[in-house]
């Protein structure tokens, strides 16, 4: 039978390490963003030098498990730290070491995302916007970057489930997130099955709400595509009413 008296208690005092794991899914991701974003442009379009960096970087990261990383990291920047500003880079708060870690497993895969949905926009869009007096960075405002938003959506959600996922090893690095608040608590009491149930629940939680939310963004964002859409439609045949116009008039003439 189940401590249901042992799984209530743990809920409570696993939930003050919610936050943590929340904070540490946030952050990562707003780090990861823009510079997985950069680097998918580099890529994009073969930026000499910025190109073979982002995929050796890619293959790297991709290449090796995250645990490794972890390890790494929390090895080698405290050491690092400390032949710059002493013994006190050994008193920073471990999650700022989580940042990194997660940041720099996120750019990776956020770089081949961000890659594909550009790809993903018919380059016809960037001519017609040109064709109607369209800037380059309008187009790729207006036009180009909320389609392959709307593209790099379902992906972005699986990259933001595995990193809620992943980010329950950052126990690893002594941050007192939700599986180290439950795995102490279960080390006190030998209720090791219990424990990882509520934690299980927790994690359950969490992915089901960040899920809805990215559902949420991806019908916003599938209406503003449709109109979009409906803008180069209506671009495309006033371009096209104005290159028959022009032919029609030495014509006539």
């Amino acid at each position: 039978m189940l401590n249901t008296d042992f799984m209530l208690q743990v809920a409570k005092a696993t939930i003050k390490g919610v936050p943590v794991t929340l904070e540490i899914v946030i952050v990562s991701l707003i780090l990861a963003l823009p510079i997985s974003f950069v680097f998918a442009l580099l890529r994009l379009y073969s930026v000499k030098g910025g190109n073979q960096f982002v995929k050796l970087y890619v293959s790297f990261i991709r290449g090796t498990p995250i645990i490794a990383q972890i390890l790494i990291v929390y090895s080698a920047f405290p050491s690092l730290l400390a032949s710059f500003i002493g013994k006190s880079a050994f008193a920073i708060d471990p999650i700022n070491y989580a940042y990194i870690v997660f940041t720099i497993n996120a750019v990776a895969s956020l770089t081949e995302v961000f890659r594909s949905a550009l790809q993903t926009v018919d380059r016809g869009q960037y001519e017609a916007g040109t064709m109607v007096g369209m800037t380059s960075s309008q187009i790729f405002r207006r036009i180009i970057l909320p389609q392959a938003l709307v593209s790099a959506l379902p992906n972005l959600t699986n990259i933001t489930l595995g990193l809620v996922k992943n980010s329950a090893l950052a126990f690893i690095m002594s941050v007192k997130d939700i599986t180290a608040i439950a795995k102490t608590e279960a080390a006190f009491n030998y209720s090791f099955l219990e424990a990882y149930l509520v934690l299980w629940v927790y994690y359950l939680i969490i992915s089901y709400a960040a899920e809805l939310i990215f559902k949420s963004l991806e019908l916003y964002f599938g209406r503003y595509r449709k109109q979009v859409k409906k803008r180069h439609y209506s671009n495309k045949e006033q371009l096209i009413s104005v290159t028959t116009d022009k032919r029609r008039s030495p014509a006539q003439g």
